[in-house]
């Protein structure tokens, strides 16, 4: 990238054809040739260049997916940048395109829980064997490698418990044992971690979250390096994930505040973080603890903290912090996040899924919070309100 991050985003993709800003909306399912001999012209340089943006029929994209596809290719420095309908399709793709029948998968235990029923329950249909590690004992994934094992995904933090993983040794252990490796970067998102560039084969990021911004649209991306494109490439193919173009031209606009919004969001949740870190009933899942295991693997690793944390309450009355978030005034309730709102949800076991590691003790409950582009001083005051009905 010969510019800056935030200067590429500024300026890329700008059409100078139609003398626009952002790229112009192109639907298409069937492409118009003047000849059948254009046809096959055109299938020969997608032959040549499969990454260059030449499509025969809509299934495959139009200048708009392609321009979004390139603008995430360049922030996350990869090979290529597959795009899915939605985040979870991004998921899909990725291991559907690199495990087999009779192949075994490793997967850090505090993932999305969909992720979880795919490999765990899904995959098992297929012949294809899931084991979970420990991220904070990274021997419990070593002990589970074996002649079998193809994949290692990981997902960073770890949903619902936040937990950040030594990135860099688990990629050692694949790299020696030649394991191919997958990571969920939609916390982080190539604006605080580059997973391709650290050594990844693939990177995940729900476009549904930072990259849209608005809370209006569906989308996933995949970026990969070289040595998996080709079968990443067979399996998109085969079947037939495709984004959108208006939702691609929505991702796209929205993406020239990533920068902008993700910035706020790291400066209004270290404010929140702060305040609640005062409360000695509430353990804050966010990297803030300067002399904890969780803020060390941050720092090494990330460039910044997006707006999105976790709070463990101790409390032995569950309907007291059902109630406490349910009084919340600035803080929407729902699934998702990486909005410009603020949203709070109780994580109950349906949230956390089959956890193999996660400890939780009778008296202590998971709340999910993002913190969104509100005036931090509000979204403080609205909790300090709320914080008065935990017992």
């Amino acid at each position: 990238m010969s510019k800056s991050f935030k200067t590429f985003l500024k300026h890329t993709a700008k059409d100078y054809h139609n003398q626009s800003v952002n790229p112009p909306v192109v639907r298409a399912s069937t492409i118009i040739f003047k000849t059948l001999q254009d046809i096959r012209k055109m299938q020969d340089k997608a032959k040549k260049n499969p990454t260059g943006g030449y499509f025969d029929y809509g299934r495959q994209g139009t200048s708009t997916t392609h321009i979004l596809s390139k603008i995430l290719n360049e922030i996350e420095e990869s090979y290529h940048v597959f795009l899915t309908p939605t985040g979870f399709g991004a998921v899909f793709l990725a291991i559907f395109s690199v495990v087999r029948p009779g192949d075994e998968i490793i997967v850090s235990d505090p993932t999305y829980n969909p992720t979880r029923v795919l490999t765990e329950d899904f995959l098992k249909e297929f012949n294809i064997k899931t084991y979970f590690y420990n991220p904070h004992d990274l021997k419990t994934l070593e002990k589970k490698i074996t002649n079998k094992t193809k994949l290692i995904f990981v997902e960073n933090p770890g949903s619902n418990s936040f937990d950040f993983q030594d990135l860099g040794k688990i990629l050692l252990i694949a790299k020696k044992k030649k394991i191919l490796t997958a990571i969920d970067n939609t916390w982080g998102t190539p604006y605080f971690l580059k997973p391709i560039k650290l050594g990844f084969d693939m990177s995940i990021v729900s476009a549904t979250k930072y990259y849209s911004g608005h809370s209006d649209v569906m989308g996933g991306s995949l970026a990969v390096n070289k040595k998996v494109f080709k079968e990443v490439d067979k399996t998109n193919k085969v079947t037939g994930l495709r984004l959108g173009p208006d939702d691609a031209y929505l991702i796209t606009r929205g993406l020239r505040t990533l920068d902008v919004r993700l910035d706020k969001h790291e400066k209004n949740a270290k404010q929140v973080s702060e305040f609640l870190s005062k409360y000695k009933n509430i353990k804050l899942l966010y990297p803030h603890k300067k002399d904890s295991f969780n803020f060390r693997m941050w720092k090494k690793y990330y460039s910044g903290a997006s707006g999105l944390m976790g709070l463990k309450i101790k409390a032995k009355n569950k309907n007291s912090v059902i109630k406490f978030v349910n009084s919340l005034k600035l803080f929407g309730y729902g699934y998702s996040w990486g909005g410009f709102e603020s949203l709070a949800l109780y994580q109950d076991k349906r949230e956390q899924g089959n956890r193999k590691f996660l400890k939780l003790n009778k008296d202590e409950h998971l709340v999910r919070l993002h913190i969104g582009l509100e005036d931090p001083k509000d979204l403080i005051n609205d909790l300090r309100k709320s914080i008065k009905y935990l017992k």
